[in-house]
């Protein structure tokens, strides 16, 4: 029986529901209805129930799910997607100005590099929880998280109470990396690359709509990447793809895409923001557009090379309107890592938070942490992607983007420690166009040659 993920109706309906108390709606009596019905509001947490539904509760989801998109907001005025409404609720919206000194080649090379180590670490524990995480690196010696994970040494008993992520495993452990293996949070700034190179920096949201049906394959797409490409597929058009029955519009995949608009405006955050903008609304609304948004501006200060990391998350939360929840998520977090010396009790202290009300892939917890764990390490590469992966939640999503930022910030490969780098082999695996095998010195080129572009 094939059960495709992130696509039933009746498993969509438990995710809206808990994503409309999230954002201010109230749902309920729509889940009354639906508990009334025979339905179950305990979302799967690997993107399908194992049993498909009745025809008659597949129909009743589907209307609900219209019926919970109805629902009016007491967030919407705080919470926009706009990017005017946006602007005028950030009253440190950064200066539009011309764009700083590429980072160069060696900037941009040490970027992907830092991307997809953090990316690489995180992929074995993806789908574990927080403990599981802790146990399985004390394991080995290997806590404080300080290297890649590793099955060696690890008592049998702890693997079969907390198996690896199975798809990841096999490349992502200490002793079977070889090479970057396939993963959405490295294709997606590939398609970005390409979109900047077919289009350019005045890319619409369309034309990121037909890129993605051009050379995205529908089975690499997950959550709401998945949800816009189906509703594209039936002929909704963007930004309507964000809304239509996709509870997972909060979620990270935007932030993982906002990297390259981060780094082809170096020195120019507001311009990075609204590209990010004008990229996640194809799949996202507020805080999921917040997340990119606060990362591409975060990497275009970065890309300076001029501000510590400090000054470039600050930058990055002047585009995040102040009384959205993921400004006070950042800003909670910012403070926690100020204030505390292990970085252990951050963590605790953001899952007492966030974890009951959240999705592991929800982008307020997920963007918290990574300003988090930057912040805490002060943006050493090590510090910063280790931190952000031994905090649970999206690890492979957090630890790539605090090792793009740290990486950029570090400012050259050489000064990334060679455990991180040697493994990747200067080889990425992708399905992507005709990136396949790439070099992460070739992408740096690539990247480059899209800052010196008008």
């Amino acid at each position: 029986m094939l059960r495709v993920t992130w696509v039933q109706p009746e498993d969509l309906v438990r995710h809206e529901l808990r994503q409309a108390r999230q954002d201010g709606r109230e749902p309920k009596v729509i889940a009354a209805r639906w508990r009334a019905a025979g339905g179950s509001e305990e979302a799967p947490p690997g993107g399908a129930s194992t049993q498909p539904a009745s025809r008659y509760l597949r129909l009743l989801a589907e209307d609900l799910l219209d019926e919970l998109a109805d629902l009016p907001s007491r967030l919407s005025e705080q919470e926009p997607t706009d990017l005017a409404r946006i602007r005028r609720l950030c009253p440190d919206w950064p200066q539009a100005s011309g764009r700083a000194p590429s980072p160069g080649h060696r900037g941009f090379e040490a970027a992907w590099l830092g991307r997809a180590a953090g990316c690489l670490l995180g992929k074995p524990v993806g789908t574990l929880p927080l403990d599981a995480i802790r146990r399985l690196a004390r394991a080995t010696g290997n806590w404080p998280l300080n290297t890649w994970f590793t099955a060696r040494g690890v008592p049998e008993e702890l693997l079969d109470e907390h198996p690896w992520n199975r798809r990841s495993a096999a490349t992502s452990l200490a002793e079977n990396i070889d090479g970057m293996p396939e993963d959405d949070d490295l294709d997606y700034p590939l398609l970005n690359l390409l979109l900047l190179q077919r289009h350019g920096r005045a890319f619409t949201t369309t034309d990121v709509a037909r890129l993605w049906l051009d050379e995205l394959p529908a089975g690499r797409t997950s959550t709401a990447e998945r949800l816009a490409y189906r509703n594209l597929l039936v002929g909704i058009e963007p930004p309507h793809t964000a809304r239509h029955r996709n509870p997972f519009r909060e979620w990270t995949g935007a932030l993982t895409r906002a990297d390259v608009h981060g780094w082809t405006n170096p020195g120019d955050p507001a311009a990075a923001a609204e590209q990010a903008h004008r990229d996640a609304v194809l799949t996202h609304t507020a805080n999921g557009v917040y997340a990119a948004m606060f990362t591409a501006a975060t990497i275009a200060a970065a890309a300076t090379g001029t501000q510590d990391v400090h000054a470039c998350l600050r930058t990055g939360r002047s585009v995040v309107p102040p009384g959205s929840r993921l400004a006070r998520a950042v800003d909670h977090a910012v403070e926690l890592a100020l204030t505390h010396e292990k970085f252990e009790d951050v963590v605790d202290e953001l899952h007492a938070v966030h974890s009951a009300d959240h999705h592991r892939a929800h982008a307020i917890p997920n963007t918290a942490l990574i300003a988090a764990a930057l912040t805490h390490a002060d943006g050493d590469f090590t510090g910063s992607v280790c931190r952000a992966v031994s905090g649970g939640w999206d690890t492979d999503s957090t630890g790539a983007t605090a090792g793009s930022v740290a990486g950029l910030l570090a400012g050259t490969p050489a000064a990334l420690p060679e455990r991180w780098t040697a493994p990747l082999k200067n080889r990425l695996a992708t399905s992507v166009a005709d990136f396949d095998g790439t070099g992460f010195d070739t992408l740096a080129h690539l990247t480059h040659l899209e800052t010196t572009r008008p």
